[in-house]
């Protein structure tokens, strides 16, 4: 038995509170407690883009402001507010008097930053790219505004206080001063002085254009002036494009310009550096990293600069008082956005300038038949060199098919480096450097049956046969697996043939061909940028050509017939792309050796250097056949059941067409059903707005049941095939 104990000593009972104690906590208590918000006495209502990638949602919502964030919460600045439950961010588009809403509105819950980082103009912008591609407002909204760094923000606060005061603190100019005092008189005479300078300006590389002078003084007068440019052999191209933008600049209006590559930039930037000076344009590449590429984001936004360089993600650049676009190289893959809605960085540039009333320049050494169809529309006019010119500045090209060279040599059609190929590459590697174009990268790339020519394949994944190296054994492309015993389903045979011949075996051919000189290669995993003016052979994918000092001695311009095969219905045009912009590098006078039948129109536009003509005959049969971009199409992609679920949901405007459901890719079940299918809707130009909304009403429809969003959705596809 224990003793007795004390209760408390038991139970470890707390003392008594005395009642003035807790009284004392109750009010700290009550002190803690967040004092009542009130709304802001001007514009309390705040409309919301919140961050949400549901089409359901694709729509302003409003918050009240709070009385304590009215000078901070600014249209355009990032916002953080309560949405189902979870805190999301968004930008607040702006700030008016009252709300439909007839419910109690929640109040913001904090503003990110005071920067104005979504001007109205990128809004309006973003909202139109959205419903042309049957997007979210939110999806443009993440390709339009980089992400926030609150470092860089703070940096360039502190740098506008310092300008700030050091522009306070010098001294001002005395007003009775005769040397900068300027007579009343004296207005009429600078103006006149200021028309003299625009009337007399000296248009550069323009000169050379029969409308080239008219366009740079009409960009000086500030004028919208839009043209499609084929541009001339050469490299000056920078050079005419620096002008451009400085055209601009004296009529105060700020440009945008828009290139593939970050090489093309680069060239692009030393020329603006020569041009304009420093500091006066900002060039915006991926490579430059997220804080210095916010930070020169930032100083166009505040208009420290006024011209933008860079490549797709430049369209959205916030530059004030927009007077030019320039797009160059229309036509390459590049410049579509890989991220929904996936939009074409030529139909937001001629958006954004139709909308601001600027100029526009889509250019390149070739014509696509999108910008064609905007000659055809009257939007933009033609601006092109004479014959004359062009003849004085172009290479000379030979196909290797033609029929001189037929009755020297008769393997020169099926010939892979034909005798006039090799012919003209030694003779030209004399003096200079002397460019290959091989279409693919890689060594041996596709293997065949060298007994029936049937397709190489695994034995275990049915994938396709390639040799990576030069002592390397036949492997799948797929699984990976080595095929040291093949043998051809068909026909037994055990021996394989080239069909596809990489950048890098060709290379080693040239090397035995040419000992003494030597072989570089720039391709995907090492791009050139440059060569020098010394003999040499240069071995390049399409797009991967470097520039060579003086320009190449000669090109010659491989397996014709892989770009031509193709299954696309851009094959042609992307090979005369291709074909020009290596043919662009070679010097004047040069020789340019095609690998293709002399017969084809494409091969003869090539030779006369006619990229025109050939735009006009394409698009007039591609409309013939109802072809894009003579008409506008959308692709639906996905599992058939979303891909025939979503069909049955869409309400089709009047003269559209369904095409499909067809299988798409080489994937099969257990069964061998295709586990992709696409349908295609064809709508005349006319009718791409209601189709768009139709395809964005669908998809609002399936959000608001909570499906899942599984086929893909795209309008004006690159690929149809």
């Amino acid at each position: 038995m224990q003793p007795d104990q004390p209760e408390a000593a038991l139970f470890d009972l707390p003392a008594e509170e005395p009642k003035e104690t807790a009284k004392a906590k109750a009010a700290s208590a009550k002190s803690r407690r967040p004092a009542k918000r009130r709304p802001a006495d001007r514009l309390p209502i705040a409309r919301v883009v919140v961050d949400t990638p549901l089409p359901h949602l694709d729509r302003y919502f409003d918050y009240r402001v709070p009385a304590d964030m009215d000078e901070t919460a600014v249209p355009g600045c990032r916002v953080k507010v309560r949405f189902n439950g979870r805190l999301l961010a968004g930008f607040l588009a702006e700030r008016v008097e009252s709300s439909e809403f007839a419910g109690r509105l929640a109040y913001l819950e904090t503003v990110v930053s005071p920067e104005p980082v979504l001007t109205s103009e990128i809004l309006g912008l973003s909202r139109a790219v959205a419903d042309r591609y049957a997007g979210t407002l939110s999806d443009v909204l993440r390709l339009a505004v980089p992400p926030r760094h609150a470092r860089v923000e703070k940096e360039a606060d502190r740098l506008a206080r310092e300008r700030e005061e050091d522009l306070q603190g010098a001294e001002e100019p005395r007003s009775d001063d005769a040397d900068v005092a300027a007579a009343p008189g004296d207005a009429s005479a600078v103006q006149e002085t200021v028309e003299a300078a625009v009337l007399e300006v000296d248009p550069g590389p323009w000169d050379a254009y029969t409308e080239g002078p008219a366009y740079i003084r009409a960009l000086r007068e500030g004028g919208p002036a839009r043209a499609i440019w084929n541009a001339l052999p050469g490299t000056d191209w920078t050079d005419a494009i620096a002008v451009a933008a400085e055209a601009a600049l004296t009529a105060e209006r700020g440009s945008v310009i828009v290139l593939p590559d970050g090489r093309d930039v680069a060239r692009v930037d030393a020329a603006l550096i020569r041009r304009l000076g420093e500091g006066r344009h900002v060039a915006l590449t991926a490579d430059l990293g997220p804080a210095e590429r916010y930070r020169r984001w930032l100083s166009v936004l505040r208009g420290g600069v006024r011209v933008v360089v860079g490549t797709r993600a430049a369209v959205f650049a916030p530059v004030r008082e927009l007077g030019l676009v320039v797009l160059w190289d229309d036509g390459d893959d590049v410049h579509v956005d890989p991220h929904a809605p996936y939009p074409h960085a030529r139909t937001v540039l001629a958006m954004r300038a139709h909308r601001a009333g600027a100029g526009a320049l889509i250019g390149g050494h070739t014509r696509t038949t999108d910008s064609q169809l905007l000659l055809e529309s009257g939007w933009a006019h033609p601006l092109a060199a004479d014959r004359a010119t062009l003849r004085r500045r172009a290479p000379v090209v030979r196909p290797a098919g033609d029929d001189r060279e037929l009755a020297r040599d008769q393997a020169a059609r099926s010939a892979r480096m034909p005798s006039v190929a090799l012919r003209s590459a030694r003779e030209a590697a004399r003096v200079g450097p002397v460019l290959f174009q091989v279409p693919r990268r890689g060594y041996l790339n596709n293997l065949a049956c060298a007994g029936c020519r049937a397709p190489a394949r695994c034995d275990a994944c049915h994938g396709p046969l390639a040799v990576r190296g030069s002592h390397a054994l036949p492997s799948c492309g797929w699984c990976g697996r080595v095929a040291g015993q093949w043998a051809c389903p068909e026909c037994r045979a055990t021996r394989m043939r080239a069909v596809v011949v990489g950048a890098r075996r060709t290379a080693e051919e040239l090397g035995r061909a040419f000992p003494a000189l030597t072989v570089r290669t720039s391709g995907r995993e090492d791009v050139l940028t440059e060569v020098s003016s010394k003999p040499a052979l240069v071995v390049a994918t399409p797009g991967a050509e470097p520039v060579a000092e003086g320009g190449y001695t000669a090109a010659v311009l491989l397996d014709g017939w892989a770009l031509l095969n193709r299954a696309d219905l851009r094959a042609s045009e992307e090979t005369l792309r291709r074909w020009l912009n290596a043919a662009a590098l070679v010097r004047p006078g040069g020789t340019v050796v095609v690998s293709a039948d002399a017969v084809l129109p494409l091969v003869q536009s090539l030779v006369r250097w006619d990229p025109g003509g050939f735009a006009e005959r394409e698009l007039a049969d591609r409309r013939e056949l109802g072809f894009p971009p003579a008409v506008s199409m959308a692709s639906i992609t996905g599992g058939p059941e979303h891909v025939r679920e979503l069909l049955d949901q869409i309400a089709l405007p009047s003269g559209a067409e369904l095409l499909g459901p067809v299988p798409v890719g080489s994937e099969t079940s257990d069964d061998g059903a295709h586990l992709t299918e696409r349908a295609l809707l064809r709508v005349p130009r006319n009718g791409i707005g209601e189709l768009a909304r139709a395809l964005k009403a669908a998809a609002v429809a399936r959000s608001a049941r909570r499906d899942e969003h599984l086929a893909q959705v795209r309008v004006d596809p690159l690929r149809v095939i």
